[in-house]
């Protein structure tokens, strides 16, 4: 059995050099190292994977959520209703822009933004909500644009882990997720799963004039050399990352069932064991499959009942899995978003979430000895220590 990583980036690079190496090649004959024609190429492609009229590249996802959020013309003060339960860059941007980021709980099942929780948070002074797709399962789409239409409210999709989801909606049409909201934004992180090898993010939308305020701001608010129109930042995608991005579009699809196969195989093994939640893509299937097309597992992650949490994971370690805990402190409770109106009683869920939840190795490399030495390895442990 070969080594067990989290992220097996080196065997994935390994089956697609040979498109990968002479795509950065040509890059560097070019020269063309910013917004060069590899960036325009992936753009469009990327455009016509997703189904959305504009993909905008830029630097990094935390770069592309805060800047759909100054396209969208937000003022400091605005809230912003955000789930609990997720990475800070979510809620990091919000507090950036001087925006009121307004935290709430997730559901049990899904880890995702609670409407109800929504609901109950929407105040006068709301303008947006960034639900998230959290470990590539979709967040209920269609019962949170209706909220956003009713209160005339801006839908930003954090999309970072979920590129590649389909989103099937109340009347069974399907949409990748990002192409849904009024704007959305993703992660190239070497790690997601379509990750570049360095840093890179894109922002989504369907809409003309965001698409060209959003082309403006990520350029240093300009249009034309030297004509600064808005206020704008300098993140920009550049050409190597780019040609990677572009290599590996095609392999998306393929790369996501490969993760939904390994998913299946760790569902088989923890399934109905009285102490291990497995993940399902309920939350947008009610209930129809386990593992279906709107779930692309960026992580695949365990929910625990009595059981030692963070014995298991030295466990893990002291057998050489790698495993993650994602996330183990709420942001409600990190030090930079500390807020007198939360109440622990509003988290509940999310409370509970960072005690029990453990993540395994999951990538698209993933073998079948390596699922099955780390199944026995956890269902080991969970059974010797009952």
């Amino acid at each position: 059995m070969k080594k067990i990583q989290m992220v097996d980036l080196q065997s994935q690079y390994a089956k697609i050099k040979d498109v990968v190496d002479p795509s950065i090649a040509e890059v560097m004959e070019s020269a063309a190292f910013i917004n060069g024609p590899k960036v325009h190429q992936f753009q469009k492609n990327l455009e016509d994977y997703l189904g959305v009229k504009h993909v905008i590249p830029c630097a990094n996802g935390t770069d592309a959520l805060q800047i759909a959020m100054m396209g969208l013309g937000l003022k400091p003060g605005d809230e912003v209703i955000t789930a609990d339960f997720t990475f800070a860059a979510t809620v990091e941007v919000i507090a950036l822009l001087q925006l009121t980021p307004v935290l709430v709980d997730v559901d049990p099942v899904s880890f995702n933004i609670d409407v109800e929780a929504i609901k109950k948070a929407i105040t006068p002074k709301t303008k947006a909500i960034v639900p998230v797709h959290l470990f590539g399962l979709p967040a209920n789409m269609d019962a949170i644009m209706d909220l956003a239409k009713e209160h005339n409210l801006y839908v930003i999709e954090d999309n970072a882990q979920g590129i590649g989801a389909d989103y099937t909606h109340k009347d069974g049409t399907k949409t990748k997720t990002g192409a849904i909201g009024h704007a959305a934004s993703t992660s190239f992180f070497p790690s997601k799963n379509l990750g570049c090898y360095g840093d890179g993010g894109a922002i989504f939308t369907n809409d003309d004039d965001l698409a060209h305020t959003i082309r403006g701001i990520v350029n240093h608010g300009m249009y034309k050399r030297y004509h600064h129109d808005v206020v704008g930042v300098n993140s920009r995608l550049d050409s190597i990352q780019a040609a990677v991005l572009d290599a590996k579009l095609p392999h998306l699809d393929t790369y996501n069932a490969k993760r939904r196969d390994a998913a299946r195989k760790y569902n088989e093994a923890f399934n109905n064991h009285p102490k291990i939640t497995i993940p399902t893509g309920r939350d947008v299937c009610d209930g129809i499959c386990d593992v279906c097309d709107c779930h692309v597992f960026h992580q695949y992650t365990l929910n625990l009942k009595d059981v030692d949490r963070d014995a298991l994971v030295a466990h893990l370690q002291e057998n050489n899995i790698p495993c993650g805990v994602y996330y183990p402190i709420p942001l409600h409770r990190q030090k930079a978003y500390l807020d007198q109106r939360y109440n622990e009683s509003d988290f509940t869920v999310t409370n509970q979430l960072v005690n029990s939840v453990i993540s395994l190795p999951m990538h698209t490399e993933l073998e079948d000895d390596q699922i099955e030495f780390i199944t026995s390895t956890v269902l080991n442990f969970i059974n010797n220590k009952s």
